[in-house]
């Protein structure tokens, strides 16, 4: 009985290993060329964002606010997310100054649902064509040095739960303007440096997530995961998760 399920199972691996493989080689070809295609027509075409309304998660700082600036030079009405009020009222300023007709600054936490849900709801006042997810924190530990496990619970609750909850309040809004998703993963999800576990996953988590969402919410709701390498921002200067608390320039600020 062994013997005759061994020699099956043997059967079936040197039958289906070869399909498989021989599958990908047919497929894999067609799809790089598919995803090359695609990038260059979008190279080409860029949408027309004068008048669209974007909506920007972290837009306090570094990328978000960049992000933040651009949408304003290209004529898109604006809506920022951060928990720093103040700095989004500068953000805000400058977007205007750069050509935004309508700039709406919201103070709200992504890493909760209720926040999410509100800041959504006012954003669709605005009837919103783009979501930005954005928002994040970073965690430098080695897993060696960790004592209290529960601390790095936020670097989940913002970077992986900041984007789905949002996405998930503005899907309804979104297919009805066929609007767009663009989530800031990182090219750490796919390189693994040590010291940044946490980090890694989180980033990786949206990778799978959104990938995921690509094929679920096409062709109303098209998506954009970005994996970007070392970029200047406040992450790089310090911003980091430290003992539960947000680290800013040696400055604590409560993440909560």
């Amino acid at each position: 009985m062994a013997s005759n399920y061994y020699s099956f199972h043997t059967l079936a691996t040197l039958l289906i290993t070869p399909l498989v493989l021989g599958t990908l080689c047919v497929i894999f070809p067609f799809f790089c060329i598919f995803r090359i295609v695609l990038f260059l027509y979008r190279l080409v075409v860029n949408e027309n964002m004068k008048g669209k309304v974007v909506l920007i998660t972290g837009a306090s700082s570094g990328i978000g606010e960049e992000l933040a600036y651009e949408y304003a030079r290209r004529g898109s009405s604006i809506v920022i997310v951060a928990r720093r009020e103040e700095q989004l009222r500068k953000v805000a300023e400058k977007a205007r100054s750069l050509g935004s007709p309508d700039v709406l600054s919201i103070r709200a936490d992504v890493s909760n649902v209720d926040d999410c849900k509100r800041l959504v709801d006012q954003t669709v006042n605005h009837f919103v064509d783009h979501l930005v997810n954005n928002a994040g924190i970073s965690s430098v530990c080695s897993i060696n040095d960790v004592t209290d496990i529960t601390t790095f619970t936020s670097v989940m609750d913002i970077n992986f739960w900041g984007s789905v909850y949002p996405t998930y309040f503005a899907i309804p809004h979104l297919k009805k303007t066929r609007g767009k998703v663009f989530v800031n993963s990182s090219s750490v999800a796919i390189l693994y440096p040590p010291s940044l576990s946490f980090y890694t996953a989180s980033k990786a988590a949206l990778i799978g997530f959104y990938e995921t969402m690509r094929l679920e919410l096409a062709p109303e709701i098209s998506i954009t995961i970005a994996t970007l390498g070392f970029t200047d921002s406040e992450i790089i200067r310090g911003k980091h998760l430290k003992d539960g608390f947000l680290q800013v320039e040696s400055e604590l600020a409560n993440v909560r």
